[in-house]
């Protein structure tokens, strides 16, 4: 994301240019750092106690001590009051040294995406020990997402090599068969969304979570992915398969629009 405003534990709001981590920081010397992104609708970062909930999980999966949840509020805060726009994207990064909030502006092609629906390549996946932590070692799924795009897709979908559908690199999915939806089960190596976790509580269908074949996915009646910037975003298409946008994405993109906006 483009960054509008940066702020740094023990030095406040420096400018977005400034360098913040050290060199000899394991972030960047051995990827161990953990990272939240959570969406700010009219200056109010959304469901900011259950991401920042995530964000001790995975620093405690990586093995850094846990990130000062009132240090993280009082930073997002500083960087959403220096910016002008208050619909944001905002991201929290945490290297068991250094903890930094930054803000950027929500991409404007998402509206356009959410219109047409994506398009997902089906990528094999091997999951490592890191897969239900946000840590800031995403360059694998970087890569599954790059190999999508190349192919002319607009995202990956990620499936273990026994056809078990996962994730999406940087959301969870979703599917609705007739009257009811389905979705991987936290209990496969995914991440533990917390859209996806909304979303939960906002479906009116019954909601069946569970280990999944690729064929019972491709065989659905609707698709979509969901995740905090995105929020709950229409699927057209998995490789060769196609989807007609169905009532479920919308009617879900509905109701986390009017909890987030009330």
């Amino acid at each position: 994301m483009d960054v509008l405003a940066v702020a740094v534990a023990g030095r406040g709001l420096v400018d977005p240019r400034d360098p913040v981590f050290a060199a000899d920081d394991e972030a960047l010397l051995r990827g161990r750092s953990v990272f939240e992104t959570v969406r700010v609708y009219a200056g109010r970062p959304f469901l900011l106690d259950r991401h920042l909930a995530r964000f001790a999980a995975s620093a405690d999966r990586v093995r850094v001590p846990p990130p000062d949840a009132v240090e993280c509020e009082r930073l997002a805060e500083q960087v959403i009051g220096a910016c002008e726009e208050q619909d944001l994207a905002l991201r929290l990064y945490w290297t068991g040294k250094t903890l930094v909030a930054a803000a950027g502006p929500i991409d404007p092609e998402l509206e356009t995406l959410r219109a047409h629906g994506l398009r997902l390549s089906v990528v094999g996946w091997s999951t490592g020990a890191l897969a239900s932590a946000k840590s800031m070692s995403y360059a694998e799924n970087m890569g599954a997402q790059d190999d999508a795009v190349a192919g002319g897709a607009d995202d990956a979908l990620l499936v273990a090599h026994d056809g078990t559908v996962l994730e999406a690199p940087t959301a969870n999915v979703f599917w609705r068969e007739g009257d009811t939806l389905f979705t991987p089960s936290l209990e496969l190596p995914i991440l533990a969304g917390v859209t996806r976790g909304l979303l939960l509580e906002l479906a009116k269908p019954e909601t069946v979570e569970g280990v999944f074949p690729l064929a019972r996915l491709l065989a659905a009646d609707e698709v979509f992915l969901c995740a905090s910037l995105r929020e709950v975003m229409p699927v057209a298409a998995v490789d060769d398969s196609t989807f007609e946008l169905g009532p479920a994405a919308h009617e879900l993109q509905q109701a986390l629009r009017r909890r987030a906006t009330p």
